[in-house]
């Protein structure tokens, strides 16, 4: 797999994870809403994972963006 084929999918990755952290705090949102607070806090925990996925996520994908390319690599 070539360099740049990783830097695409450690973006990706980070992409998937930011997006499952929105759907997690949308969905605590709904629930505060609602009034229904234990709900509320369980998906906020749960967003609170994604992000900090995604943070790592995002770390991984910026270091391997800034990784040089070696001369004749593919």
């Amino acid at each position: 797999m070539s360099k740049s084929t990783h830097v695409v999918e450690a973006h990706n990755v980070a992409a998937q994870q930011h997006e499952n952290t929105a759907r997690s705090h949308r969905t605590a949102a709904q629930h505060c809403s609602k009034g229904a607070h234990e709900a509320c806090e369980q998906h906020a925990k749960i967003a609170l994972e994604h992000s900090i996925k995604a943070h790592e996520a995002s770390k991984l994908a910026h270091e391997k963006s800034a990784q040089p390319v070696a001369v004749g690599a593919h």
